[in-house]
């Protein structure tokens, strides 16, 4: 069977994939689901609390997975939720989800930091344009479907 991507989109999408996998890998080191590292994750990049639904948005995982695993972190003490404006939930890491956060995925943001961090600014700006581009174009097209 004939493959429709073109050479280079074949390496883009195994680089993603690739960098996917060290996620997963990343996580079951740290002892996390991909869910539930994701979730840190997207708390810990805003702060130390942001709303539900900006983790639905910027972790791109299903509201019902998030809502599995937020009961799961929930129980074991590391976040908690609070109802803002009736509708709204924000979600706080807890001391014990402060420090365990600290043990795994602020580790994880500081191996990237160091990654990014070795690149000159031009690469930093260059990769980050392009992925800017991509990600643009790709949301136009697939708005189009």
């Amino acid at each position: 069977m004939e493959s429709y991507a073109t050479k280079d989109m074949k390496r883009f999408n195994h680089l993603t994939s690739e960098i996917n996998a060290v996620y997963h890998e990343t996580a079951l080191k740290l002892g996390l689901s991909d869910s539930a590292m994701l979730i840190l994750y997207t708390i810990c990049n805003c702060g130390e609390s942001c709303l539900l639904s900006d983790i639905c948005r910027l972790s791109g995982i299903s509201k019902q997975t998030i809502n599995s695993a937020l009961r799961k972190l929930e129980h074991e003490g590391i976040v908690c939720l609070e109802n803002i404006d009736g509708r709204k939930k924000s979600v706080h890491l807890t001391e014990k989800g402060k420090v365990f956060a600290g043990n795994t995925v602020i580790r994880v943001i500081r191996m990237e930091n160091e990654v990014f961090d070795s690149w000159t600014e031009t690469e930093r700006k260059l990769y980050l344009d392009l992925t800017n581009r991509f990600l643009n174009e790709l949301k136009e097209k697939a708005a189009q479907l």
